[in-house]
């Protein structure tokens, strides 16, 4: 199944609400939020009573990428204040076996991310415990950035081991999807698109949203 997930990292927050519910009514299925400490990315973002607010502003499942050096010590406060997913970075967590089973343990989905220059071994201990898998098509920490196309490969070669592995495991991508490329990374097994600049950068987010949807299901 395919969803947009659009990112408010690329909205306008003086509407927030408004954007969010068009970006609803083209089709998208979550909200992702994008949390940056300034230290493990170079960018300063959103924090925990922004999710709160936001559970109680939208039905949508909330998708928080926790783009934060220490993810072990709050990654359950966000799953507290109404994150449905909770994902953390397989780079910045000694312990993440932890930290998922903490995400679990609140009720959210726990999903692991992996950057464009991390080897897909690095999540071979991982996979069995996670719902889904982050796959960063950019560098993380700004948003507007152009796809890397070489994900695709590896998005590609992540489906098929968890296929192989028999896994009830999701892909996600984040970074540079749009319409020109949607459909290529969905032939290659993602299934959940994050989409900024290419749902809120628009003046219409609900035509941008749908534009999304039908552009990736002309491979699918």
């Amino acid at each position: 199944m395919i969803e947009i997930a659009p990112s408010i990292l690329s909205a306008d927050f003086t509407r927030l609400g408004e954007q969010i519910e068009a970006a609803e009514r083209g089709g998208a299925t979550i909200i992702h939020v994008d949390v940056m400490d300034g230290h493990f990315v170079p960018n300063i973002t959103l924090g925990l009573p922004v999710v709160r607010s936001l559970a109680r502003a939208t039905r949508l499942p909330l998708d928080t990428h926790l783009m934060i050096s220490e993810p072990g010590r709050y990654a359950e406060q966000f799953a507290e204040a109404g994150a449905r997913m909770v994902s953390v970075h397989i780079e910045v967590d000694p312990h993440i076996h932890r930290t998922l089973a903490s995400i679990r343990k609140r009720g959210a989905k726990a999903g692991v991310v992996i950057n464009p220059a991390t080897s897909l071994s690095a999540l071979d201990e991982v996979l069995n415990y996670v719902d889904y898998v982050l796959v960063m098509s950019v560098n993380p920490g700004f948003g507007g950035q152009e796809f890397i196309p070489t994900s695709v490969e590896k998005i590609r070669r992540l489906s098929r081991t968890i296929r192989e592995r028999g896994l009830d495991v999701r892909v996600e991508v984040d970074g540079g999807i749009g319409p020109e490329n949607i459909a290529q990374v969905a032939a290659a097994g993602a299934e959940i698109f994050v989409a900024g600049t290419a749902v809120f950068g628009q003046p219409d987010p609900a035509a941008a949203t749908r534009e999304l949807l039908n552009a990736a299901a002309q491979l699918v």
